[in-house]
């Protein structure tokens, strides 16, 4: 037993410490990928119909258990089909980390040949310019910004483009009459890339009721990939954020550029954080070294005396 110790009969030693901190922690990410959806009533009304099979069982119930029996032999089937959609967004949230980014690996051999790690600046004053017209002409759009990939599979779902970001390519995009304008424009690398993309509606149920199928879609496609959607309502003219299916609503345009920023350098921001760190401590130790000088140029030097 390692750094163990009893509760009763019970033995308990760090591995068995380390295992209940990672279920909970597990638990705890399935609970919030179920939160506000159908998927945590299907989970209560699952769990409660198992507690039934229990007492049912221990009541020597044979034909119910028999049935429920039956029910419960293929239980890990019946959740793979129930909650297929809760379990593609928990391999989805472990896939968009950090390490098993697309192209993170190929990002970081870039930037040991680049100065500063990045190819390009992103130009996202021509998305803000369109966005400010488009709302005040209360003109609805949705714009998906990536900064990993060019999202080939909502994509090939619409129009390829391959075109560089302008307002005035934005503007004809949504307006009411092009034939473009129904759908999503993917935003990639200062490049349109597609435009007219399907993209997944949300499946929860705790949304506001003004919310159409425009910002549905919005955070249903925030919740299957790692992107940044704009959100221009066609009845208010309001700007909206949506990531990682959280919405910052009625934005002016400083704050959305803000949030633009924010997401695209984020890595960058990170970085330049512990730089600003390093060199603030660089900066006080040297501050503390112009203290300590003159107090060692009062102190007088003591004789030493090398006759003892």
């Amino acid at each position: 037993m390692i750094l163990g110790f009893n509760i009763g009969f019970l033995e308990i030693d760090l591995v068995d410490i380390i295992d209940i901190l990672l279920f909970a922690f597990l638990l705890q990410q399935v609970y919030k990928l179920m939160r506000g959806s159908v998927a945590i009533k299907i989970f209560l009304g699952f769990l409660v119909l198992y507690l039934v099979y229990l007492v049912v069982n221990a009541a020597d119930m044979e034909l119910l258990s028999t049935v429920l029996g039956q029910f419960m032999g293929v239980g890990v089937l019946a959740v793979i089909i129930l909650f297929q959609q809760e379990i593609r967004k928990f391999l989805l949230l472990l896939g968009r980390t950090h390490v098993f980014r697309e192209g993170s690996i190929l990002e970081n051999i870039k930037s040991i040949w680049s100065l500063n790690g990045n190819n390009k600046k992103s130009e996202i004053t021509p998305i803000i310019e369109a966005a400010k017209t488009l709302g005040g002409s209360n003109t609805g759009a949705l714009i998906v910004i990536s900064r990993n990939s060019e999202l080939k599979f909502y994509a090939e779902s619409g129009d390829r483009l391959d075109a560089k970001v302008s307002k005035r390519l934005l503007l004809a995009i949504f307006n009411k009459f092009s034939p473009l304008h129904d759908g999503a424009v993917i935003v990639y690398d200062n490049q349109i890339i597609a435009a007219r993309c399907i993209l997944p509606v949300t499946e929860r149920d705790d949304l506001p009721a003004q919310y159409g199928l425009r910002h549905r879609a919005a955070v249903g496609m925030s919740e299957n990939t790692d992107v940044l959607i704009l959100v221009v309502s066609e009845e208010t003219g309001q700007l909206t954020t949506v990531r990682n299916g959280e919405i910052s609503q009625n934005l002016s345009a400083q704050e959305l550029r803000k949030k633009i920023n924010d997401y695209l350098f984020e890595n960058e921001n990170y970085e330049s954080t512990g730089e600003t760190v390093l060199k603030k401590a660089k900066e006080e130790a040297k501050k503390e070294e112009k203290v300590a000088d003159p107090v060692k140029k009062q102190r007088p030097e003591q004789p030493v005396d090398i006759t003892s």
